[in-house]
This record gives C-alpha cells, sequence and structure tokens, in this order.
C-alpha cells in the first residue's frame, strides 16, 4: 500500500500511530536542520517535519524536493501545541514527524502555480488543464458537480425512475442547433448525428412503457459559444408518462429543492415554493424569460400616460406601433451626470437608440431630468407617479418595439444590480416560466418555426387556433429558471399521431419529409402513445451557479475554449488522409 490514510484524514485522536502518506508538494519551507513540507491530495493537507537530528536521511531527501514532487512519507502523529496549531486546515491540530521518504517521481516547475491561484490567462489555464485541476477551487468545483450528480440520482431513484442510456450516434433530424455529424465507414455515404438532446429517445421510452426515465445525457450542439454554454454538455433528461404539466413542474420543484438544500444548505431558498409567471407576465415585468428574482427594479408601462404627451418621441414611438417603458431604481438620484451619461451609453450599446433618465432629490425639490423640458405642465408627475417612484429614486425610460425595449431594460437591470450589488449570493430564487408561444415567424422562409421543439403540445384551450391564428397558440412549455439563468426547458409532448402532423404541416414539413425524418416518431405514436412529458435540465450551469462562478468551463473537467478548440489536446486536429479515405471523404 502506497498510505494508510489520506492527507485529509488524521486528527489530534491518531496521535502516536505510525502512519504513512502519500501526495504533491504544496508547499516546503526549509529552516536548516527542520524542513516543513505540506503534503496534498484531493482530501486535504498534511503537514510533515523532517529533523536532520533525528532521521538524517529523510531530511536530506526533503531538501532535495520541491513543489509538486510526488512523495511518499512514514512517519508517527504528533500533536500540535495549541499556540502551532493552524484551525484553518481539518488537520491543522497535528503534524507529522517523517521517519522515511520517497520520491515517487520529480516535477519541473509547473508553468502555473498550482498553491493558489496566479490569475493566468485562462488559454495557458486550458492548456496545462491537467495542472489547473489540481487547484484546490478546481476540486472542489468537480466534488460539487459529484454531489449534486448523487443527489439527483438518489431523489429520482426513490421516485421511482429508472436511469437509461440512450444511443450517443443517432439520427440528424432538425432540432434548433447544427448537429455534428459521424460519417459511416460500413454506410458510405452516410451520416451518424451526435444527438443535441435524447428527445425522441425518451418519448420512444414511454411508448415503450418505462413511464419513469432519467439519465445524465451527454448532448452536442454546432452553435456558437459564450459563458455558459459549450459543444457538448451534460443535460438531466427525464420523461414521464400518464401526466400532464402540473405533475411535471411539482416533481422538478421536489428535485431541486431537495438538491439546494442537500449540497448548498446555506443558501435560501423562495419562501413560497418555487416563483411561477407566465411567459407574457415575465417579459412585461422583467424584460426577460429569464429573469433573476432576487431583487425587483421591475419594468413600468407608460403607454397610457405619454399617450398625448407633449413630448414628440413618446407620441411617435406609440403611433409606430412602439411602446415607452421604464425602471424605477431606488436610492440613486445623487447620481451624476458622468455616471448617468454611462447608462445611457451601455443602454446604446445594447440596442436603445437612447435612454431618457430623470432624478428625484431625496430631499424633494425640482427632479433632474434628461427630457423634463419637453414635457407639458403636471406630465413627469404623472410618470412619476405611474413608477411609484419616492425622493431619491432614478427612473430610466426606453422607447422603441416592446423588443427593443425588453432586451435593453433587461440590460439595465442586470447592470444595475451588478452595481448596486441587489443580488443576494446565498439566495437560490428558483421559479417557473409557464405558457410559451408555440411558433415564431421566420421572415426570412415565410414561415412558422416550432419555439421550443416541433414535438411540443399546445395548451388545449388553443388547440382551435392552430387553423385560425397560429402566432396566437400557447405551448404546454415550460422553463426552469435561477437567478437569472435558464436551466431547463421542458413540455407535455404530443402523444397522437394526427396532431403531430398537424404541428409538422404548420412547420412546412412536408408528409413525405416527415415520414423520412421522423417517421419512427409517428409510427410508434400509432401503438398505443401515453401522455407524457418532461424536462431536459443543463446541469453545468447548475453547478456554475452553486459554485458561485461565472462561466460553466470552471465546473467541466476538460471544456472546450470560446472557439470550441480543446487546447490542451490540439483538438479539433487534422487526420490522415488513409482516415478519410476509409470513410469515402475528400476535404474541398
Amino acid at each position: 500500500m502506497f498510505r494508510t490514510h489520506t492527507c485529509g484524514e488524521l486528527r489530534a485522536e491518531h496521535a502516536g500511530h505510525e502512519i504513512t502518506l502519500a501526495g504533491w508538494v504544496h508547499r516546503r519551507r526549509d529552516h536548516g536542520p527542520l524542513i516543513f513540507i505540506d503534503l496534498r491530495d484531493r482530501y486535504g493537507l498534511t503537514q510533515v517535519v523532517f529533523d536532520a537530528a533525528d532521521a538524517p536521511a529523510a531530511h536530506t531527501t526533503a531538501s532535495e524536493t520541491r513543489s509538486e514532487y510526488v512523495l511518499q512519507i512514514s512517519g508517527t502523529v504528533r500533536q500540535r501545541p495549541a499556540d502551532a496549531a493552524n484551525p484553518e486546515l481539518a488537520t491543522g491540530g497535528i503534524e507529522i514527524v517523517a521517519s522515511a521518504v520517497t520520491i515517487l517521481n520529480a516535477a519541473k516547475q509547473t508553468p502555473i502555480l498550482i498553491n493558489r491561484d496566479g490569475g493566468e490567462d485562462e488559454t495557458l489555464r486550458l492548456k496545462y488543464r491537467y495542472l489547473d485541476l489540481r487547484r484546490e477551487r478546481m476540486q472542489q468545483n468537480l466534488a460539487l458537480r459529484h454531489r449534486i450528480f448523487k443527489q439527483i440520482r438518489d431523489v429520482l431513484d426513490q421516485e421511482g425512475f429508472l436511469e437509461i442510456e440512450t444511443p450517443i450516434m443517432f439520427k440528424s433530424t432538425p432540432e434548433g442547433a447544427r448537429d455534428y455529424l459521424v460519417p459511416s465507414r460500413v454506410h458510405p455515404g452516410k451520416f451518424y448525428a451526435l444527438p443535441q438532446s435524447p428527445q425522441q429517445l425518451k418519448q420512444l421510452l414511454m411508448v415503450a412503457g418505462y413511464d419513469r426515465y432519467f439519465q445524465l445525457a451527454r448532448c452536442f450542439r454546432d452553435e456558437d459559444l459564450r459563458a455558459d454554454r459549450q459543444p457538448e454538455f451534460t443535460q438531466l433528461d427525464m420523461e414521464m408518462s400518464f401526466v400532464d404539466q402540473e405533475d411535471v413542474l411539482t416533481l422538478v420543484e421536489r428535485l431541486f429543492t431537495a438538491v439546494s438544500r442537500a449540497v448548498a444548505p446555506h443558501k435560501t431558498l423562495p419562501a413560497g415554493g418555487f416563483t411561477r409567471l407566465t411567459y407574457a407576465e415575465s417579459m412585461e415585468r422583467f424584460g426577460s424569460d429569464k429573469p433573476d428574482l432576487r431583487y425587483a427594479l421591475e419594468l413600468t408601462r407608460l403607454d397610457s400616460i405619454v399617450a398625448t404627451s407633449a413630448f414628440a418621441l413618446f407620441r411617435d414611438t406609440l403611433a409606430s406601433g412602439g411602446c415607452v417603458r421604464g425602471i424605477r431604481v431606488p436610492g440613486v438620484a445623487s447620481y451624476s451626470r458622468k455616471q448617468l451619461d454611462e447608462l445611457v451609453e451601455y443602454a446604446r450599446q445594447n440596442g436603445a437608440k437612447g435612454l431618457l433618465w430623470a432624478a428625484l432629490p431625496a430631499e424633494g425639490g425640482e427632479p433632474r431630468s434628461s427630457f423634463g423640458k419637453q414635457l407639458a405642465a403636471g406630465e413627469l408627475a404623472a410618470i412619476v407617479a405611474q413608477m411609484g417612484a419616492q425622493p431619491g429614486d432614478l427612473l430610466l425610460i426606453a422607447t422603441d418595439t416592446f423588443a427593443v425595449t425588453s432586451a435593453v431594460l433587461d440590460k439595465l437591470r442586470r447592470e444595475l444590480a451588478n452595481r448596486l450589488n441587489l443580488a443576494d449570493i446565498n439566495s437560490l430564487h428558483w421559479g417557473f416560466v409557464l405558457e410559451f408561444p408555440m411558433f415564431e415567424w421566420n421572415a426570412e422562409e415565410g414561415r412558422w418555426d416550432a419555439a421550443h421543439h416541433p414535438f411540443t403540445s399546445p395548451l388545449d384551450s388553443d388547440m382551435h387556433l392552430l387553423e385560425t391564428d397560429a402566432g396566437k397558440v400557447r405551448a404546454k412549455a415550460y422553463d426552469l429558471i435561477l437567478n437569472g439563468y435558464e436551466l431547463s426547458s421542458g413540455s407535455i409532448r404530443i402523444h397522437r399521431r394526427e396532431v403531430q402532423q398537424q404541428i409538422f404541416s404548420l412547420l412546412g414539413i412536408a408528409p413525405e419529409d416527415a415520414q423520412r425524418k421522423f417517421g419512427h416518431m409517428l409510427d410508434a405514436f400509432e401503438y398505443g402513445a401515453p401522455p407524457h412529458g418532461g424536462m431536459g435540465v443543463g446541469l453545468d450551469r447548475l453547478v456554475m451557479i452553486l459554485a458561485e462562478e461565472d462561466t460553466i468551463r470552471e465546473v467541466i473537467a476538460f471544456p472546450k475554449n470560446q472557439q470550441a478548440a480543446d487546447v490542451m489536446s490540439d483538438a479539433p486536429s487534422v487526420v490522415d488522409e488513409r482516415q478519410l479515405r476509409d470513410l469515402g471523404l475528400r476535404l474541398a
């Protein structure tokens, strides 16, 4: 055995025990006849003392070691005096008096620091990811990921779910993002696709009678990257039979309440359960379908107040079908003109033509305003009243289409919350957004696209609109949101062939194309498909939020960079001509 204990295991009650540890040199301090080494493994740190008088051979070997050498050390556990204990370490009450040490492997000087974050460029960290992963923060993140995954498995097992794996290589079908394609050697000219999600397969498992399915599925999407997106990611994929929307939402709330309490007991949850908003309500109040609910800063519609305003900008905006909306920001009326100009510029950078503002002095008196001189008497007072403003508040107003004002004010809302430190890091404000539009109009191609995916069921109350006004159809679709992120999309699925064919027809998919692309689904629906629904939850984003990180790359062992490249292994890379020839491929 290389070790009898780990480097995070020993305590005062082990004093006098003969032990053997193995690990990496975290720090080395040379005081001549005494050398101190902090030995590290993933379980913790233990201080080891090498005394030249008691163990000269071990002391000599220790003097040759450097950071990140791999050592095996034998010795005796000794309790530290009270004034020498380290309360910041779990093993801080003891140390090891070394009697022997073996260098299992030497180490070159590392290009990044291991015993602390050195602020290196991310590319350097990713190139030497195997070293970056030795750092305490990264190991804590991956340990948290493990605990979250285990808790999910435990809860769903108790709820009667079966964990079932589905294929990584499947059929290429239109589901939103681009597929990653895998050429087949044994079927020249044909391709598999890596799954964007196991959507069709989990529905087929419901047809097969498995009732409650889940897996921690690997998913692949060839799309542009950002902080919370990777070309490959992990999704909690789940599906249930004989359920409607309320059954799914209730189960998901139980699951993530249990996960939150198990892995982040210090964080608070919504007092009345997960908040529920319709899509229309969320867009109206927050300008986003994934609002951060930890703070207010809600949007106010001003259309009725300014419809007959003396200010031409208000009248013209409304006359062209736009809207006038604003945010009340409490307590920052004292912002300087420079700070206000920064907010105006921030709004422009995010799509606004401009931004209006009014500051109400805390001590009372005339407001400062960028547009007050354009208003008739009493108009500003009416706006102040409509927005519920108080002395000391700042009002920010955007004029444009509903979509533009939503995007701009959502960005401003998040920016102001960040500047004013309004988002409680120890709050997990979960919520559901419901009743999404069923379709989105594709102006370029002159047809409807599925807003979620083509297997989503319309609301029962909106079924009649499929024939007359498809743009008003709402879906039995729902998102799970957390602290300003969308973690999950889900829906109740279509389970009858005639309804699925009707949706395909609305999406411009001809019957022969539907049969070619989705025939396996349509045929299955004719053999007794039960009502069913589920969700797919982005677990990388969940771990990122619970780890209090800013990007999912910090909670994935070997992520790609923002160009979808693995700089450690230099992937993607050129392959041999023979490999291409075997696959019947030629580079253009």
